[in-house]
């Protein structure tokens, strides 16, 4: 498979009196001690450059049981402004998850054991030491999408853990790239047009480009744009909606990946922007400044 990565997440909460908050402030962990599956959105590949001479399928080509060592690195950081109030700071605290990665049984499971999990947050940091030992999975397709995260954190894991090792894994898979369903060289180019949901729904459309094939080792680069699918965002818990009055999210990044592996071998991608959004009830204005960057390394 092929994962490239980050992922925007949506301030929740705007108006008169009402503090504004990350997704990750208002996102509840999933099920304790045992483990959960999420479908992820279908992913639609469409050719829009074969590259050159010779030309091949891109598949993933390891045997069941095949091992890989990796760490995911993440880094989320949002600004949030309500009307002239001072900007506030809802960032969420890097983090570093060592896995071992093992393709399962059956072609389309790779399974995952998450090692000493790091961040620079000395609370978070203390709160991950539980979390040593939890269990993720990826199920996939055959043209090497994400088709549903699965997460199993330890018993002991604490909420804040279990929160943030699910927004890490979310910025990861929101970004996964299917290969293209016909032959293809260096060069070649394709998209992949896959739906993020959320209070906002994005049409999120990553271009990706072969850039260099060695053998079984491809580098890819890619640019991912997200476009809002409404113009309304409808607010968690029923609190009403807000008007989308600006939105831009965009960003860039190379990963370099080996068909006989089951993630990637290196790489990293950075997606950034800003948005605003109305209560046309107070005309009270949210305003968000994101960036994200998430890395793969051997």
């Amino acid at each position: 498979m092929v994962l490239a990565l980050g992922l925007s997440a949506f301030g929740v909460g705007c108006g008169d009196g009402t503090e504004a908050r990350s997704e990750s402030d208002s996102t509840e962990p999933l099920g304790i001690g045992k483990e959960v599956t999420v479908p992820i959105a279908a992913a639609v590949t469409t050719v829009v450059s074969p590259g050159a001479e010779p030309r091949a399928l891109l598949r993933p080509s390891y045997l069941p049981g095949t091992a890989q060592q990796v760490t995911l690195r993440t880094d989320y950081r949002i600004q949030q402004q309500i009307n002239d109030q001072p900007p506030r700071d809802f960032s969420t605290p890097a983090l570093a998850i060592p896995m071992t990665a093992r393709a399962g049984d059956d072609d389309d499971d790779v399974d995952l054991t998450l090692g000493t999990i790091t961040s620079p947050d000395p609370s978070l940091a203390k709160a991950l030491t539980a979390a040593d030992g939890s269990r993720a999975g990826f199920d996939m397709s055959e043209l090497g999408a994400i088709t549903a995260l699965r997460l199993e954190p330890s018993p002991d894991t604490s909420n804040a853990a279990r929160t943030a090792l699910e927004q890490a894994f979310y910025q990861a898979v929101y970004r996964s790239i299917a290969f293209p369903d016909q032959p293809v060289g260096e060069g070649a180019v394709w998209t992949v047009r896959q739906e993020v949901t959320g209070g906002v729904t994005l049409d999120q459309v990553t271009t990706a480009t072969l850039t260099k094939r060695e053998g079984d080792r491809l580098t890819i680069e890619l640019e991912v744009t997200q476009t809002p699918k409404s113009s309304v965002w409808a607010m968690p818990n029923n609190a009403g909606t807000l008007d989308i009055q600006d939105y831009v999210m965009q960003g860039t990044g190379t990963i370099t990946v080996d068909l006989g592996l089951p993630l990637p071998v290196s790489g990293a991608i950075t997606v950034g922007g800003h948005q605003a959004y109305r209560d046309s009830r107070s005309d009270s204005v949210l305003r968000q400044t994101i960036n994200t960057q998430v890395s793969w390394t051997e």
